[in-house]
């Protein structure tokens, strides 16, 4: 079975971490959601409408953009079934890649693999990738190879937004994506939402409403989230005491962590780490 793009789905709707066969289809509305992005189509390309640009993505070529960055796409030949690779984002951005890598990708470049000689060996990965990442192996051993080869796009710089297919003319960052990344970058830190709304020069108030209305949650519930996101890697990763998970995920209270893990995952840090070692 191959996935398709579900038009009901909620828009920012997080995918996780994720390595799937999709079958093209065309959008009737754009997709969005706060994960790096990653396709490859071994044999035929598609058509994306970007921030209102058309985008032509070749096949055979590793490609990686941000999925908050509105994608919809407008055409294909062939349905022929392709890799899409989701990473949290937040997760993303713990890999440190080289700064004009990732500021190109939030600033809405599409990255292309040029090197013709790596098609087979990427194909090769996002196979690997897949039975990992699905059940038949390690999703933590997939995620250190999907690191690996963004961070060697990262430092070779391929095809940014110098290469003729991936320039793309945004209309900047909005508030809400500047929120997204401020809390990205500093949900380890005990961060409150007056910090967010002075470091993208909004009243806290406004920037909670217009987060939720997009996000659907919370300033706080969404911090929250990524920090217990944060301590569900280490908790099956690492063998780091629970106790220094908690101060080093953001949280200033045992207590407080304890009630948001059960809440979101329904059971215990303690018990997690068993499902999961």
């Amino acid at each position: 079975m191959f996935n398709t793009f579900d038009e009901n789905r909620n828009e920012f709707k997080p995918y996780g971490l994720t390595c799937e066969l999709w079958s093209p289809s065309l959008m009737k509305r754009p997709d969005r959601h706060n994960e790096i992005e990653i396709n490859y189509f071994p044999e035929v390309g598609i058509t994306y409408l970007f921030q209102g640009r058309k985008v032509i993505v070749p096949p055979k070529k590793l490609t990686v953009f941000w999925g908050l960055v509105p994608h919809q796409i407008i055409d294909f030949k062939h349905a022929k079934p392709y890799y899409v690779c989701t990473v949290p984002f937040s997760l993303f951005l713990e890999w440190q890649l080289a700064g004009p890598f990732v500021e190109g990708l939030l600033k809405g470049d599409i990255v292309f693999e040029e090197a013709e000689d790596h098609s087979g060996y990427d194909e090769f990965l996002l196979k690997n990738w897949l039975n990992d990442i699905n059940g038949n192996g390690s999703s933590e051993v997939a995620l250190l190879e999907i690191h690996a080869r963004i961070s060697r796009m990262s430092t070779s710089m391929l095809s940014l937004a110098k290469n003729k297919h991936s320039s793309i003319q945004g209309s900047g960052i909005s508030h809400v994506e500047r929120i997204a990344i401020f809390i990205a970058q500093n949900y380890s830190t005990p961060i409150k939402v007056s910090d967010i709304g002075q470091a993208v020069g909004l009243h806290p108030d406004h920037a909670n409403a217009i987060f939720k209305k997009t996000f659907g949650s919370t300033l706080t519930e969404y911090i929250t989230e990524e920090r217990i996101a944060h301590a569900q890697r280490k908790l099956v990763v690492t063998d780091q005491s629970i106790t220094d998970i908690v101060f080093d995920c953001g949280f200033n209270s045992i207590s407080r962590f304890n009630a948001a893990f059960l809440k979101i995952n329904s059971c215990t840090p303690r018990e997690y780490r068993k499902m999961f070692k």
